[in-house]
């Protein structure tokens, strides 16, 4: 056991120098403290300083969008069509065009079909009335029946039959047959440029309503193209900026199918109408054939 006059001293040493060692300590502490201090407000001025710097970009894209929006909601048909490029026009206003013919057809078409078939329904009944074949061939020749194809038929019928007559040739007996052999043969002939007349117009329809979308197509697939140009020549991938130019391309296959829709619908539909009109022209020749058979037997 230590005595307890050298146990003061002794703790009393121990305490002077512990505190000779933590007085350093305290001294020493306070100078990194201002060095951290100093630190934080370097390093909290840098990242503030790289904040600032994208401000006056990011103000001239947020100025900048305003007329972009602003135009892309101006864009209309006229307005498309007027930025478009050259060919890109050509392409329209040919899509147009055939348009335009297409309706026209469609109209006169119509009107000569109606008149056509309202001028087959007299004649039929003048004909039917008719008691000799050139009864029928004067009927078919009057004013009333004029450009008529069923008019045309009998007319050309009754005078080859008559040419043959005043020709000194035998028309009845043993020479009926080589007379309506001949008689159907002038037929023939009239329902050849029948044929002509009522088809008139359907290629073009056809080739319209087969082309017209490769057509347009041939102009967005030019337009668009144009359009990738611009986007690699300004190096930017706004859509703003690239849409006007693909939406007047897009607007080049919109009129290539509104020109080729109605073309097909008016050929399938005047198809109709004319092989209804030849099936009529088939049946009205057997008709006109055993009409004039029976009269040439009876020697008329």
């Amino acid at each position: 056991m230590i005595d307890i006059k050298f146990k003061t001293p002794f703790l009393a040493l121990i305490g002077a120098v512990a505190l000779m060692v933590s007085v350093p300590a305290f001294a020493q502490a306070p100078a990194p403290t201002a060095q951290a201090t100093a630190s934080a407000a370097v390093a909290t001025a840098d990242a503030a300083a790289p904040a600032l710097t994208p401000a006056v970009p990011v103000a001239a894209a947020e100025s900048a969008d305003p007329p972009q929006m602003e135009n892309a909601g101006k864009l209309t048909v006229m307005g498309m069509f007027g930025s478009a490029t050259l060919v890109v026009k050509v392409v329209m206003l040919g899509l147009l065009l055939c348009s335009v013919i297409s309706w026209f057809l469609l109209v006169t078409k119509i009107i000569e079909f109606n008149s056509m078939e309202k001028a087959a329904n007299g004649f039929m009944e003048a004909f039917r009335g008719s008691k000799t074949y050139s009864e029928a061939g004067r009927t078919a020749l009057s004013e009333d029946f004029a450009g008529n194809p069923l008019a045309d038929m009998t007319a050309a019928a009754v005078q080859e039959v008559e040419l043959s007559r005043q020709a000194g040739l035998h028309i009845s007996g043993e020479h009926r047959e080589t007379t309506l052999h001949r008689a159907e043969a002038a037929v023939s002939a009239v329902q050849s440029t029948l044929g002509k007349r009522l088809s008139s117009g359907m290629q073009f329809l056809a080739s319209v309503g087969s082309s017209g979308p490769f057509i347009g197509l041939f102009g967005t697939v030019y337009g668009i193209m144009n359009s990738f140009i611009g986007i690699a020549n300004t190096n930017t991938t706004n859509l703003a900026v690239v849409a006007p130019g693909i939406a007047e391309a897009l607007l080049a296959t919109g009129i290539g199918l509104f020109t080729a829709i109605p073309a097909v619908i008016f050929y399938n539909y005047f198809q109709t109408r004319i092989s209804g009109f030849g099936g009529r022209s088939e049946s009205f020749v057997a008709e006109l054939m055993n009409s004039l058979s029976r009269q040439l037997d009876k020697g008329a």
